[in-house]
């Protein structure tokens, strides 16, 4: 009738993005679907059935992203939150916080800039130097960009890896356990964290295990309490674990 019509806004969730071809292969999409909340309740059932011997070590690491959500979520403090969410997750073995890898890939971003600096007279490419920390970003570039945006890319691990070269190398050592033997979880606020712990590059060939072997996003943290039927602001805080 020739009139104007108000067509409903779009929306794209986080899934339809990771799906998407234009970022991610198809490949790389299995990857991103086997990590998931699921996966860490599967790997716990198993644990209750196998020998001793067979048992994975469940090991599970905690933004400060994710923790400050969970606490304006649940109308908690932010160390208060950390303790419940320890005492909620007393399945696993040891639950951390990232904080300390945070620090660590601030540090060594630091020096990387200052070597950059130092030789940006003989390395065209040296300078700037671009973060490397978002994994959607740095899908996009390789992916769009090659070869012109890649020298620039900070060579500098994210927070989440460095955690997961901590946990699976200096913490399995103190531990006297061999890499495969640790289930390492992550707690991210962001879906495309899955898609960077995937990357081959933090995959170990000798002992054919991830640094990072599942991510799972805030919101699967409260779809663990919901299927639990737990109030985060209901359980008994526990002392935190160190590495």
């Amino acid at each position: 009738d020739g009139e104007a019509q108000k067509l409903e806004k779009a929306k794209i969730t986080l899934n339809d993005c990771l799906a998407c071809s234009g970022c991610i292969t198809s490949a790389e999409s299995v990857l991103v679907s086997q990590q998931s909340h699921g996966e860490l309740c599967k790997v716990l059932a198993l644990n209750k059935v196998a020998a001793a011997q067979e048992q994975k070590v469940v090991v599970v690491s905690v933004s400060p992203q994710s923790r400050a959500s969970l606490a304006a979520r649940c109308k908690l403090g932010l160390l208060e939150t950390a303790q419940k969410l320890t005492s909620f997750l007393k399945s696993v073995h040891h639950v951390l916080d990232t904080t300390f890898s945070r620090n660590f890939s601030l540090l060594e971003s630091q020096r990387e800039f200052v070597g950059r600096f130092r030789r940006q007279a003989e390395d065209k490419t040296a300078l700037p130097m671009l973060a490397s920390a978002c994994p959607g970003w740095i899908c996009y570039a390789e992916k769009t960009h090659g070869s012109f945006i890649i020298p620039h890319i900070s060579t500098t691990k994210s927070p989440q890896q460095v955690m997961g070269s901590l946990v699976k190398g200096y913490f399995a050592e103190q531990k006297g356990l061999p890499p495969d033997r640790i289930y390492h979880v992550t707690v991210m606020p962001c879906y495309d964290k899955k898609l960077e712990a995937s990357r081959p590059d933090f995959f170990n060939q000798e002992y054919q295990t991830r640094d990072v072997d599942c991510v799972i996003t805030t919101g699967e943290v409260l779809k663990l309490l919901e299927q639990e039927g737990v109030a985060l602001s209901d359980v008994e805080p526990a002392p935190l674990d160190t590495m």
